[in-house]
């Protein structure tokens, strides 16, 4: 899975992933959460690449404006076509791609203490999670976007940190670089070949301090790393 992510390259966001239409304000953060506004990456009506902001953890077109009981902030490979919440975003084709320059997992310890980690790409600083979003509209007409981040089954190296939770031994899609265009406007068979674990060798994780575990801590020492005690 994937709760909890950075984003600190904003303005390099903008360029990288070729916006045209601009309309988000953003600013960098250490320590996004579920339910925060983040800035996503789409396909407008005219095709145009557009930077918008949704709401972090999806609410279904049929859902009137009101968040699910259950979680949607990550939406599993396996029930993209079946799954309600997943399976019409995913027939409409409203993919999108939600920038990011790391993202924490926790791991387990034996002493039962949950250790957070910080996983970041080696050969790409700034990245972006392959993700759905979809829009729906409240009784009083205003209509809610929002978006959700697709998961798989994780690599060697997120097995061995995420080990944790309800839905352990997972971890997000990400996209390659030249894959951007395939991921927003390729068929549904096109995008779902680049949904793949990205390659162990290509990412890096270290510990970092606990105070990520509590959303209000936003700050540049939650990616300091921590030492990793000896004989770990």
């Amino acid at each position: 899975m994937c709760g909890r992510y950075i984003l600190r390259e904003v303005t390099r966001a903008e360029r990288y992933f070729g916006i045209e239409r601009l309309a988000w304000q953003f600013s960098a953060s250490y320590n996004i959460a579920p339910t925060d506004e983040v800035p996503v990456v789409r396909l407008g009506k005219d095709g145009v690449r557009e930077g918008i902001m949704m709401r972090w953890g999806l609410i279904p077109f049929f859902a009137r404006g009101e968040p699910p009981t259950y979680s949607t902030i990550n939406a599993t490979i396996e029930k993209l076509e079946t799954a309600p919440a997943w399976r019409g975003p995913w027939e409409r084709g409203r993919r999108c791609i939600i920038p990011a320059n790391g993202f924490y997992e926790w791991h387990l310890e034996p002493d039962g203490r949950k250790q957070p980690y910080l996983i970041e790409l080696a050969d790409q600083p700034l990245f972006g999670f392959a993700g759905l979003w979809d829009g729906s509209r409240r009784d009083d007409g205003t209509v809610v976007r929002s978006c959700t981040i697709v998961t798989l089954p994780a690599n060697a190296l997120l097995r061995e940190i995420h080990n944790t939770g309800a839905n352990p031994y997972r971890m997000p899609a990400i996209l390659r670089g030249e894959d951007h265009s395939a991921w927003l406007a390729g068929t549904a068979a096109q995008a779902k070949g680049l949904l793949v674990a990205y390659p162990n060798d290509l990412m890096h994780a270290y510990r970092v301090s606990a105070r990520v575990n509590t959303p209000k801590n936003n700050d540049a020492q939650l990616i300091e790393r921590l030492e990793t005690p000896a004989g770990t």
